[in-house]
């Protein structure tokens, strides 16, 4: 499976049959410019205009984006229904975690989640080989909240996403923290990819923190 970032929440997920997963497009963002991407499925997390352009993606794509069971091709999705915020969606409403599994994996992509994992959440999720979390607080968990639902599931991988980057400048300053604080709460190696190319049979050797280059 190769994994692919493209700024904020948007990655995309290439199985080795092909299969092409594009997870919360979203156009354009503050400093952010994300290309046309042809695409099988386009999960959306939740309803929010950073995360729903479906536009950006092109092909016949199936779209994903209730907490449901769903199935294309050589992947299976399943989606846990959780909260933008520590209030049960009061202030920012629902957020769908959506667990891909493909090539042997189990990929679990959290959304803008905004609280702790309850043990029912936790069960539902099941076995975690990559988690791709939100860190840069405010909207979403902060970099030690995060490390904390890393330390729930117990990811072999963790992705963080969400957070400031250059690309952002000054709004992306104000509105959200650098990834550095979860790399240090999280307190395991850390290491920096273009893309991540991962299998079953390589997956220890990502084991930790990996973050993304955005260029």
């Amino acid at each position: 499976m190769i994994i692919k970032w493209f700024g904020h929440s948007s990655f995309l997920l290439t199985t080795q049959g092909g299969t092409r997963v594009l997870i919360d497009p979203y156009d354009r963002f503050l400093g952010y410019r994300m290309p046309r991407v042809e695409a099988d499925i386009v999960v959306v997390t939740h309803d929010h205009r950073d995360h729903n352009q479906l536009q950006v993606a092109t092909g016949s794509y199936m779209i994903a984006n209730q907490p449901l069971d769903y199935e294309k091709n050589d992947v299976s999705i399943q989606g846990i229904r959780t909260y933008h915020d520590k209030k049960e969606g009061a202030k920012r409403g629902a957020n769908t975690v959506f667990v891909l599994r493909a090539d042997g994996l189990s990929v679990c992509h959290c959304g803008d989640l905004g609280h702790l994992l309850t043990p029912s959440q936790i069960s539902e999720i099941g076995k975690v080989d990559i988690l791709i979390v939100p860190v840069g607080g405010k909207m979403t968990l902060n970099g030690e909240e995060a490390a904390q639902v890393m330390r729930q599931l117990q990811p072999t991988v963790a992705i963080p996403m969400h957070y400031r980057t250059k690309a952002l400048g000054l709004p992306g300053r104000l509105l959200f923290d650098k990834e550095d604080k979860f790399v240090e709460a999280a307190g395991q190696r850390a290491i920096t990819v273009k893309e991540l190319d991962v299998s079953r049979e390589n997956l220890a050797d990502y084991a930790g923190v990996v973050t993304f280059r955005y260029d």
